[in-house]
């Protein structure tokens, strides 16, 4: 059988999405590489919670000025059977690539993952890319439909915080392919509504804590007088947030970098609800919260970015900006049944603001790296 695919094996290079081809046949590659991604999804997890929509797909692999996207499509005999991706920084970092592989449960074990990632890793190599990095989320026990359960022997993460299961496919291909574990990441989602005395309660606490600083917020766009201070803690997001091992130099953002993503968001479909605290006194931006959410998904929001600049940490500013957050999604997103966000299992302390909130886990990803010689 193994013989059979891979002689009638096709690996082709998913053409560019444009504007205007979404049914077309142009887009039938974009759109058989979406269908894979959603039977995973659903054999994981039950659900498309944290897939991709077809507009977001349209939007995001026509790339940026800031990152350049590859996809790349395998079928055996003309039918889909497996996908991998090359996510390529171009501002910074440009000495690492994204990878990821997908192969269709039927084509497993036939040596069909590998030659996949030989094609993302040629492609990589072929830019002068020296750094490989991936990542692959499971659901706990009790979670979607594939559930690991607690006791089984585990791989540790170079961070020193959090590791993967041993008997994982997931974790047995990275291995093989000389890939390091360097960080785990712990998923969790919230049950909406939140109980608004809860809510009451744990701002009533940070706000003992957090005198001379206020709330503000937007959807959508950054308000012209917020935008350039903004955009310099967009940049410390890749600075502050824990990186492990993991190739991750501080990104460059201005008022252009915000306005470009954006507008990305808005071709995909895609509206930011944000909350932001400025201390008092200079107007200085200290901390920041986005939650996203999506008319073809509109049961679930997406914690995207949370981050408060170090010179103001201590104030429990995170635990204001996301109970803001959470109160404006309600009013704003009323079909939301829950959020779901991840964090490094070394980030204690934001770990400890979602806890108080209601978070339960519900996955983990490891974060895995290659570095040629």
């Amino acid at each position: 059988m193994a013989e059979d695919a891979m002689s009638g094996l096709s690996i082709t290079a998913v053409a560019r999405p444009q504007s205007g081809d979404e049914g077309t046949a142009r887009a039938a590659d974009l759109r058989a590489c979406r269908a894979l991604r959603d039977g995973l999804h659903m054999a994981k997890w039950g659900n498309l919670d944290r897939a991709s929509t077809l507009r977001e797909d349209q939007e995001y692999w026509r790339g940026t000025e800031y990152e350049e996207r590859l996809q790349f499509l395998a079928t055996c005999d003309g039918v889909p059977a497996g996908t991998c991706s090359v996510l390529l920084p171009l501002q910074e970092n440009t000495a690492a690539a994204w990878i990821d592989v997908l192969v269709a449960a039927p084509y497993r074990r036939q040596g069909i993952g590998r030659r996949l990632l030989e094609v993302a890793e040629d492609a990589a190599r072929s830019r002068g890319r020296r750094v490989f990095e991936g990542y692959c989320e499971e659901p706990v026990a009790g979670q979607g439909k594939a559930g690991l359960q607690a006791g089984q022997e585990e791989l540790p993460a170079k961070s020193g915080s959090g590791g993967v299961p041993l008997n994982l496919a997931s974790t047995r291909f990275a291995l093989a392919s000389g890939y390091e574990l360097e960080q785990v990441e712990r998923s969790s989602r919230l049950r909406l509504p939140v109980e608004p005395d809860l809510l009451d309660a744990l701002e009533a606490e940070a706000l003992a804590h957090a005198g001379g600083y206020r709330v503000v917020g937007w959807r959508g766009r950054c308000p012209e007088s917020l935008v350039d201070d903004y955009a310099v803690l967009r940049g410390r997001m890749t600075a502050d947030v824990p990186t492990a091992g993991l190739e991750a130099e501080e990104e460059e953002w201005d008022a252009a970098r915000v306005r470009a993503e954006e507008q990305g968001w808005q071709r995909s479909g895609v509206e930011a609800l944000v909350a932001a605290v400025q201390h008092a006194g200079t107007g200085d931006m200290a901390a920041f919260t986005v939650l996203s959410c999506r008319p073809e998904r509109p049961q679930v929001l997406i914690q995207e970015d949370t981050l408060v600049a170090g010179p103001h940490r201590g104030r429990r500013l995170g635990m204001l900006a996301k109970i803001a957050n959470i109160r404006r999604a309600g009013e704003e997103c009323p079909a939301a049944e829950s959020v779901i966000t991840w964090n490094a299992s070394e980030n204690r302390h934001m770990l400890a603001i979602n806890i108080s909130l209601g978070f339960k886990p519900s996955g983990f990803e490891g974060e895995w790296q290659k570095r040629l010689e």
